[in-house]
């Protein structure tokens, strides 16, 4: 059995004990799909070069620990 990330083991149970199969509003699914899909590009167009720089030396130190 694989090692599971505490974050599955704390959805699994959730849904062990509450045991509801809620269906899902389509129509918010597709909005919510289409501003996911759309949203990260009108972002990144936004931003200078100079930005998204910054935005991803800080990432790297957040995720390496250095610069």
């Amino acid at each position: 059995m694989a090692k599971k990330d505490i974050n599955e083991v704390a959805y699994f149970i959730l849904e062990q004990i509450t045991n509801e199969d809620r269906p899902k509003n389509e129509a918010a699914v597709t909005l919510g799909r289409a501003g996911g899909l759309k949203g990260g590009k009108a972002r990144a167009a936004s931003l200078s070069p100079e930005r998204r720089k910054e935005i991803a030396q800080k990432a790297a130190t957040k995720r390496w620990g250095k610069e």
